[in-house]
Parts: C-alpha cells; sequence; structure tokens
C-alpha cells in the first residue's frame, strides 16, 4: 500500500510533545515509520515535499527529514496533470502547498494522505480520490 506523508506530519516528532494529541500522533508516525522500513508501505515521496523541506529553518529536521526521501517508493515530478489537480485542489479552498501535496498523493495513486494539519482534515471531506487522515486514526485504521 502506497502512503504519502505531508511536510506536517514529517516535522511532527520535533513538536512540543507537552499536549496529549501531539505526543500521540508522535507515536503513530514513528510506527508508521519503522512499517516503512520493514517494507510493509510504500512511501510517496515528491518534488514539493523536498521544496517545503528545504525552506526548513531548522538545519537537524532538515537533515533528518531528508533522510526519509531514500526509503521512498516513489518520488513525484510535477507534471501538467499534477498541476491542475492542485489548482483543483485549491480552488476548493486547500492552501497552494496543501493542494500541492494532496495532487501528488492522488497522482501517485496512493491510498492514504497522511497529515496532522487541522486545516486539510477538515476539508477531506472534499476529496473523494484519497482518503486523508491524521496518523493516529491511520494506525486505528489500517495497523491494528
Amino acid at each position: 500500500m502506497k502512503i504519502y506523508l505531508d511536510n506536517c506530519c514529517f516535522n511532527r516528532p520535533f513538536d512540543n510533545q507537552t499536549q496529549i494529541r501531539i505526543r500521540l500522533e508522535t507515536e503513530a508516525k514513528l510506527k508508521i515509520q519503522e512499517e516503512i522500513r520493514l517494507g510493509n508501505f510504500k512511501l510517496v515521496w515528491s518534488y514539493i515535499l523536498d521544496y517545503e523541506n528545504s525552506r526548513n529553518p531548522f538545519r537537524e529536521r532538515k537533515i533528518r527529514i531528508n533522510a526519509w526521501r531514500k526509503y521512498a517508493f516513489e518520488d513525484v515530478q510535477e507534471c501538467f496533470e499534477l498541476l491542475k489537480k492542485a489548482n483543483f485542489l485549491n480552488q476548493k479552498g486547500f492552501s497552494k502547498m496543501d493542494s500541492l501535496h494532496i495532487a501528488c498523493a492522488i497522482i501517485s495513486q496512493s491510498a492514504y494522505f497522511l497529515t496532522t494539519d487541522d486545516k486539510v482534515l477538515k476539508g477531506s471531506g472534499m476529496v473523494n480520490e484519497i482518503r486523508i487522515i491524521d496518523p493516529t486514526a491511520f494506525i486505528r485504521e489500517v495497523i491494528s
């Protein structure tokens, strides 16, 4: 099964862990990473993940997130179809960056788009081509 993790998801372990939701999402994300390493899920990477991570002001985070690129089963690059899909998603109310991430996941035919972004999660019902879900819900739905 192919899955796409957005930049928020990759950054979750670096967030302040004092809130229970953040700790749970971090643990779920770490379990998902373990499953990717074991080959149980196929990680999809994209040019937009590269771009967004390159703008990360924290060098250590940038390096650690970029290290996940080597586990990618597929690396999605910009194309007309992707930009068309992203523009459609943007018109539905997603930000440009989120639209590009979701479009990459759809174009790659990923089964799941994983995010910790509340705005994306709230808009998930507007997207039929892929299941948009947070890491803890993914664990409950797929792994348990």
